[in-house]
């Protein structure tokens, strides 16, 4: 060991700036392609590239939508989604919806990646409103060649991004130029099933009252009952400060009621969830959607007990008798049949038995 020691002390580098001793040669600045190898490029300059080769026409379908899918990997990160603005992204991923050159496949991952910018992001909400979208997002809602069904649910996955937590944007909706609540309407009713559900759960969410309603004086709610607090979306904590400045901005649920009440929107869930229309690319699949039947139960539970809303007479009649109808199906005791008719629907007893109370008013 002495040995290896006193070769290790000899045959050291000198010190650097002794007296006398040579100074070591300078190093050599690094090449920018190796430092980017080994720390990664900055995400804002990988943005940019993205976004430039998934807007050149000349390139691939496939190069495109793989440009695409990193962008939607990158701005996961609610900074980096922030940043579109910063970086003057936004008008030309928008503008790849509305490109006459973009292909169906374009144009869904287009969406992908705005929905996914926009999630729990007041920020990039308010961005991306400046463009006037709704308009061209209602219009993937409506079947066509142009729209497919992954194309319709991408359309649906970003309205949920732009419009939850969103009163502004809800609002919108009314604008005759928009016309978004036909259109979220119409899907109730769409071949697809998936759309279907995409819809009704979209509709539940901005339904749900931001604060508590006063229960009706004839039923109590009970203490398990599914509250706003526990169901709403949580916000993402570097968007807290909208909602601070002005609270009334995440209820959403004054103008669904009234959508829901004027609009032909609630009268549409009724006749989905009591007469649905054969779903299917050939219109040949008749069995009734368990999760889309569930979630319309749960949004006219959320309308009638949630928001303590009256239902029309046509609607509440065709209701009653429906639920009785399914209740029987069940077969067996009143009580395991209401058992078995809760757990089918997602709720509590309680929860059936209020809404079962909202039908007999």
């Amino acid at each position: 060991m002495q040995s290896l020691l006193r070769w290790s002390i000899e045959n050291s580098a000198p010190a650097a700036g002794a007296q006398g001793e040579p100074t070591p040669p300078a190093t050599k600045d690094l090449d920018p392609e190796i430092i980017n190898m080994i720390l990664g490029r900055p995400d804002a300059e990988q943005m940019k590239e993205d976004m430039a080769v998934a807007s050149d026409p000349a390139k691939d379908d496939e190069v495109r939508v793989e440009a695409l899918d990193h962008l939607e990997m990158l701005i996961e990160h609610i900074d980096n989604a922030n940043d579109l603005v910063k970086l003057g992204l936004w008008e030309p991923l928008h503008g790849l919806l509305i490109d006459s050159a973009s292909t169906p496949e374009i144009k869904r991952h287009a969406l992908w990646v705005i929905g996914t910018a926009l999630q729990n992001n007041p920020s990039a909400q308010d961005a991306y409103l400046k463009l006037h979208p709704l308009p061209t997002l209602m219009t993937f809602l409506a079947p066509s060649t142009d729209s497919t069904l992954q194309t319709r649910s991408k359309a649906i996955y970003t309205l949920s991004g732009l419009l939850k937590h969103n009163a502004p944007a809800v609002h919108l909706l009314d604008s005759p130029e928009v016309d978004g609540w036909t259109r979220l309407r119409d899907a109730l009713q769409d071949p697809e099933i998936t759309v279907r559900r995409k819809a009704i759960f979209l509709l539940n969410t901005l339904l749900l009252p931001s604060t508590p309603m006063p229960p009706s004086s004839s039923s109590a709610l009970a203490d398990n009952l599914h509250t706003p607090d526990s169901q709403q979306q949580p916000v993402h904590d570097n968007s807290h400060a909208a909602y601070i400045h002005d609270p009334s901005r995440a209820d959403t649920s004054p103008p669904t009621r009234r959508a829901l009440r004027e609009k032909g929107v609630l009268a549409a869930v009724v006749s989905a969830l009591t007469t649905p229309v054969p779903s299917g690319e050939d219109g040949d699949v008749v069995e009734v959607d368990a999760t889309f039947e569930e979630t319309c139960v749960r949004l006219l539970h959320t309308y009638t007990v949630l928001c303590n809303e009256p239902l029309p007479p046509q609607e509440k009649e065709a209701l009653r008798r429906w639920v009785e109808e399914e209740e029987k199906k069940e077969g067996g005791l009143e009580e395991i049949r209401k058992e078995h008719l809760a757990e089918r629907w997602g709720l509590d007893q309680a929860e059936l038995a209020q809404l079962q109370e909202k039908l007999q008013a």
